[in-house]
């Protein structure tokens, strides 16, 4: 199921596509007019809290909606919504795997792979909608980079999870790019002003239930930046695979549904070309994985 967050009359609320529609069901509103389950969540967070009831859930709601008089009255097109980041806020920071493809971590300097799993944080204030224009921060930055990334839900509050019994507690998938202000971070000697500046954790389109990825280790990920391929990567190249970054991270940090994990960029980004390029205003980059869509923005 491939969920989204929008807001119409200033109400936060979630639902499926459509299929074969570029139009959204309002299961909020669904529920709240036919009644047909004794409750549902009114928050995505609360929804996902539930794993796969949530979905099953809701294809209930969608399935009423079909059978009853008014189904038009329960969904709106794309352009009548104004799109969320599919978690619209995190319960804590996003975690992010640093240089978890070797291509990538050759670009960026090492003379070696990382031995251990490299972590780090972005604030959930960075978190922004697809086709939401962002900022290039000028002001502080002059070097604003992309990083194209499948990102994982967690739909499971647990810790010390073995790497065995790692996707029970995936509710989902979505898009990530990790942008990041390179001069910030090294200026600093840390990521997490260089990667936190609003606007630079955008996330969607959607958030796609992980029975439709069966395996989250074989997708391809590409990032364009004003149509210029600058990314062409795949997930099985990850030094440290979806299961063995959730095992090792519920180790020292309980996870939470809701929690989002950037999970490593391949190589192609913008400090590494010669001459780097970095992002402008004006630009656009758009990152495709397949199953899950394409999150684009533009910067200004």
């Amino acid at each position: 199921m491939k969920l989204l967050s929008f807001k119409l009359d200033g109400q936060v609320k979630f639902g499926p596509k459509v299929k074969k529609e570029d139009a959204v069901w309002d299961v909020l509103k669904i529920q709240e007019e036919l009644n047909v389950l004794p409750s549902f969540p009114s928050t995505i967070i609360d929804g996902i809290s539930l794993g796969f009831d949530f979905v099953e859930q809701t294809r209930k709601l969608v399935e009423a909606a079909l059978a009853s008089e008014k189904a038009d009255a329960f969904k709106y097109t794309f352009s009548a919504i104004e799109w969320l980041s599919p978690i619209p806020r995190t319960p804590k920071n996003i975690l992010c795997v640093g240089k978890n493809y070797n291509e990538h971590a050759v670009e960026m300097g090492a003379e070696k792979a990382p031995e251990n799993i490299m972590l780090f944080t972005k604030s959930p204030t960075a978190i922004a909608a697809d086709e939401e224009t962002l900022p290039v921060h000028s002001d502080k930055t002059d070097s604003l980079d992309y990083e194209g990334e499948l990102a994982v839900v967690i739909g499971k509050r647990g810790s010390n999870i073995p790497k065995a019994m790692a996707y029970d507690y995936i509710f989902g998938y979505t898009i990530g790019n990790d942008l990041s202000a390179r001069d910030v971070q090294y200026r600093h000697q840390q990521f997490f002003l260089g990667k936190s500046l609003d606007g630079t954790c955008p996330l969607g389109p959607y958030l796609v239930s992980k029975d439709e990825i069966p395996d989250p280790q074989n997708l391809t990920i590409v990032t364009k930046v004003n149509g210029e391929v600058r990314q062409n990567g795949s997930t099985k190249d990850m030094m440290f695979p979806v299961a063995d970054i959730i095992s090792i991270v519920s180790q020292y940090v309980t996870l939470e549904p809701g929690d989002v994990i950037l999970t490593g960029t391949p190589e192609g980004v913008g400090k590494a070309m010669n001459p780097p390029q970095f992002l402008k205003a004006g630009d656009e980059v758009k990152v495709s994985i397949e199953g899950i869509g394409t999150l684009a923005n533009r910067f200004a």
